[in-house]
This record gives structure tokens, sequence and C-alpha cells, in this order.
């Protein structure tokens, strides 16, 4: 083995692994974004995450996009919104708190208009039917609204205006999106959204009076006007110029503190858990996740690989329980224990449930393999869904390294 390997080598076997208390007892981090592919787990890491932090002393909200009731339920709240409700803690001996809240898209829009703009202002936008299209439908509005919300969030944890500090820990759970970095390329999109052609025409003078306007209008964003006139009628061009007129008065601060937000989710007290399921294509985009992270400064903790299975029997491998089962099944008669048939079916669904764990940890020695640098923590698959308090317990003493 050359000297090069065999360093790549030792860099990738004492490769420590991800260690959530370490990182949630740490006063230095602020804000944990729980990010990846739909389907993974992010809504219940993010909870339990925020959960053993609160048992730990920290004052911690937690985020999340996730309309599903089951993670209410999970945390004992019969219903979670926009405004953050406290979680009865079991053992808060250690003085900590937990508040839990799920994003609403349009209240929050809302609320951003009702602040940045004058009363009477903001009272004309929130009643145009151009505004409530865009605010509860435009792509990426989610995305971008989670970033509003985070930044109130650290205005509040920070006790802006308010007194003490409200919170000392911020948990995201990222919203579902087809591309799993829509959280961060919202700003972005929005931006280029209000300075793009179609925001620029529509505020263009109307040179020629309302047709003539019209009839550039439409030949400009002809499929667009179609959409759009079929859902607002012929209040079309008044509304939409309405809306556009807003633009100024309070979109234009959108972009300000979307970089506000976004340098805060470079800053040293952001910390970024990429969550995975053991299969090729969510591995496949936790590895474009990691890169894009990388690329754009965003401070990685690591992995946590969810739903690991792991063999009921340990030490005893798939080939092993096959090959018991074969033979069991061969004895004929006297010869064979009455037992003989039950024992040879637990063998085989043993045989299944550890070539899956077999699978798994292929899949986890490649992702460690092709990125030696990223701390990674296994959790093992659970035996049912996670419903309650003690569910998202037991899932964070695993992401702390315990079974």
């Amino acid at each position: 083995m050359t000297p090069s390997r065999a360093a790549s080598r030792t860099t990738r076997d004492e490769a420590p692994a991800l260690d959530v208390d370490e990182l949630i007892e740490d006063p230095g981090t602020r804000i944990v974004v729980c990010c990846g592919s739909g389907g993974v787990g992010k809504t219940t890491t993010a909870a339990a995450v925020a959960l053993r932090a609160a048992e730990r002393g920290r004052r911690v909200v937690v985020l999340t996009i996730d309309p599903a009731r089951r993670l209410a339920q999970a945390l004992g709240i019969a219903e979670l919104d926009n405004t953050p409700r406290p979680v009865e803690l079991p053992d808060a001996a250690a003085g900590g708190s937990l508040d839990a809240m799920m994003l609403d898209m349009k209240r929050t829009f809302d609320e951003v208009v009702q602040a940045h703009a004058a009363p009477d202002k903001a009272e004309q936008i929130l009643a145009n039917p151009f505004y409530q299209a865009v605010s509860s439908s435009f792509a990426g509005t989610q995305e971008y609204m989670a970033m509003e919300r985070l930044g109130q969030l650290h205005a509040q944890r920070r006790g802006d205006g308010s007194g003490d500090p409200s919170w000392d820990l911020i948990v995201v759970d990222t919203p579902p999106s087809r591309s799993a970095l829509d959280f961060l390329d919202a700003p972005q999109r929005l931006g280029s959204f209000l300075d793009g052609r179609f925001v620029r025409l529509l505020s263009a003078p109307a040179r020629a009076g309302g047709r003539a306007y019209l009839k550039v209008f439409s030949a400009g964003v002809g499929v667009v006007t179609s959409t759009l006139t079929k859902v607002l009628g012929g209040q079309l061009l008044h509304d939409v110029q309405t809306f556009v007129a807003a633009l100024d008065t309070v979109f234009g601060g959108f972009r300000a503190r979307a970089d506000e937000t976004y340098a805060l989710l470079q800053a040293p007290g952001t910390a970024f858990v990429v969550v995975a399921a053991p299969e090729h294509d969510a591995l496949r985009e936790a590895a474009y996740f990691v890169d894009r992270l990388e690329e754009d400064g965003m401070p990685l903790a690591g992995l946590v690989l969810n739903r690991v299975r792991v063999p009921a029997v340990r030490g005893l491998g798939a080939a092993r329980a096959l090959a018991a089962a074969e033979a069991l099944e061969e004895l004929e008669g006297a010869d064979a224990p009455q037992t003989s048939g039950t024992t040879a079916a637990l063998l085989r669904l043993h045989a299944d449930l550890a070539q899956a764990a077999e699978r798994h940890q292929v899949l986890a020695s490649r992702f460690r393999a092709a990125h030696p640098g990223v701390r990674v923590v296994q959790v093992p698959a659970a035996a049912e869904d996670i419903h309650d308090l003690a569910g998202l317990r037991s899932m964070g003493a695993a992401l702390a390294g315990g079974d």
C-alpha cells in the first residue's frame, strides 16, 4: 500500500462519529438546520434533537414545515401553527424548555407585509387578489417564508426589544421540496423574480392607455396573463398594478433580510445536519447536499443515517441463518423436532433482515469512503412509528451514539 493510500485509509478509519450531544451541549451552537430529501425522517430528527437539547438545559424552539399531525401528537400538543407553543417536558430538571411551531406560509407572508408597510397600504395589499395568489402558491414562497421565519425567531432569540432572550437554540426542519436545497436557493430565486423582465414589464408606465398597455403586457407574458385573467377576471390589470406598486415599500426589504439570514446560516453558530436513509437515491441526494453546503460555505455538523436495519441476533449473518433454515427443512419424520418448522421460518426471516442490514452497511461504507471528512451517526430503524415523547427520546439517544 502506498503512503498516500495508507494516509487516506487512516483518515477514514479514524473519522469520528457525529455526536449530537456534543453539538447541542455547546452553548455556541445557536441554530441547527436539519435538511435532506423527502421521506427520510427530517421532521422526526429535528424534533428528537430539539427534545434532547431541551432535556439537557437548552431553551429550544423547533420550527417544522411538515403539516402532518403526527408530530404535534408526538409532542403532546393538540395543534401546531405559526405561534410557538410550549411542550410539557417529562424531565425538566435541567432547566430547559421546548416550544414547537409549524410554518404557516400565508400568515408569515401577511406578517411581513404588516410589519413593513403603513397600515392603510398593508390593508390594501392583503386584500389584493394578485397578492393572495402569489403569497399562497408562488414557487419558492414556502422556502422563502421559512427563511423569513428563521430570521424572526433569531431576532426573538436575541431578545431584540423584548427583554430576555426567548430561546438559546433554534432547530429548523427544512421544507419538503423537489430540490432538496430550495431552502437555500429561494431568496435568490425570489430576488430574480422581483428584478426580472416580468416585474419590469408590470412596472412600466401605461404610455398608450390601458388597452395598449394590456396589449403589450399580453405580448410579453401571454401565457401568464391568460391564466391570471381566468383567475382574477376583469380586475387583472388594476390588481397587478396595485401589487407592483407595493414592491418598493415591502418587497424591496425581502432581499436584504434574505441576505442577512443567508449570512446567519453561514455563521459559526449554525450547524447543518443532513438526514438520509440507507438507500441509493437518498444517499446520492445526501452527497449532493454535502457538496453544495461545502460549496456555499455552510457549516456541516454531519450526516444522520436514519432507519438503519439491525439484525435481531448479532453475530448471525444472513448466509449462516439461511443455511441453518435449509438444514432444518431437510429433516424428515421422527428426526425432526416439532418446532423445526417454526425455527426454520424464523431463521429465514432473520436472514432477510440480516441481508438488509448488510446492504445498509455497504451503502454507509461507500458514503464514508467518498466523504471521509463527514461525521456520521447511524440511527436504527424503530420497531414502530414514533408517536410520542418516549419515541423521540429514544431516537435522541440513538443520535447521541446510544443503542
